[in-house]
């Protein structure tokens, strides 16, 4: 079957719409983002099988009867979903109930890693740990209170 630019410019739209809302900060938009993106998925799917007669024996030669597979595909993406979304809205309300804001803040320990990548980076070259970890000892941070030999 050959692909109908409808479904091809439908699918590129639902996808970029849902990968920049998934780029978010906020939960109910990284929600949106996630249903936009199985939509998508489910488009997708869809345009992989070929149309006919549907798959039931006797109705239709084999020639003339439509893919079954990408249907069954479609119907477990569209739970795969469900399941998500499910997860994300239960994210999203427990958040708003303990923070009052949906928003996803950075992690301490994601900041620290990201201190501790910069200080690596203006290192020279050939100075710095064991197995390519830069920094101080290693980029440990459990043992900075240890110094290197001389």
């Amino acid at each position: 079957m050959t692909p109908n630019l409808t479904y091809v410019v439908t699918v590129g739209v639902l996808f970029a719409a849902g990968v920049t809302l998934l780029l978010e900060r906020s939960l109910t938009r990284i929600l949106l983002g996630v249903i936009l993106l199985g939509n998508g998925v489910n488009l997708l799917i869809l345009m992989g099988g070929q149309s006919g007669a549907a798959p039931i024996a006797g109705l239709a030669g084999q020639e003339g009867m439509s893919d079954p597979l990408p249907q069954a595909m479609i119907l477990t993406a569209i739970v795969i979903t469900l399941g998500m979304t499910a997860f994300l809205l239960a994210m999203a309300s427990r958040t708003w109930l303990l923070t009052g804001h949906d928003e996803v803040q950075d992690d301490v320990e994601d900041r620290r890693i990201v201190r501790l990548a910069e200080q690596d980076a203006d290192l020279p070259d050939g100075v710095g740990g064991v197995n390519g970890l830069h920094g101080v000892n290693g980029g440990d941070p459990r043992r900075d209170h240890v110094t290197e030999p001389p």
